[in-house]
């Protein structure tokens, strides 16, 4: 019989492997998958499932520089009017980047009305009538 503590060391192996080639980025991750294929190719192709399945492949997510971004700007660096300095510039830097989008926002909409507007009185001058009666 294995004793309690090999099984759980034994059950969170995954989990601790997951972790470990996270820290390493997407490289670490097609590393893994070629030494399994070249192993014993099963293993491989159940890589490559598990990292499309779980959108390692197509996206940052397993980026360490990203996360490592993520963890600095929310981390105290002991000086409490640098930290309050950046807090603020923070939520400066986040409200520009709401009001941004939603100019984008408006600018595509007004794009899109105007392209509208073009095929509706396109679409009049082919069927013969003013354009004042199809807009009203």
């Amino acid at each position: 019989m294995i004793p309690a503590t090999a099984r759980a060391g034994f059950a969170s192996w995954p989990g601790r492997a997951e972790a470990w080639l996270d820290e390493r980025g997407r490289p670490a991750w097609i590393a893994a998958m070629v030494a399994g294929f070249i192993a014993f190719w099963p293993v491989g192709l159940a890589l490559l499932a598990y990292m499309i399945w779980s959108k390692r492949m197509f996206n940052r997510s397993c980026s360490p520089r990203r996360t490592a971004s993520r963890s600095m700007a929310w981390n105290s660096s002991g000086n409490a009017a640098f930290d309050a300095y950046k807090a603020d510039t923070l939520r400066r830097l986040e409200e520009e980047q709401i009001a941004f989008e939603s100019f984008l926002q408006r600018l595509r909409e007004a794009k899109d009305k105007q392209e509208f507007d073009a095929f509706m009185q396109d679409r009049a001058r082919k069927a013969g009538t003013p354009a004042e009666d199809v807009e009203a």
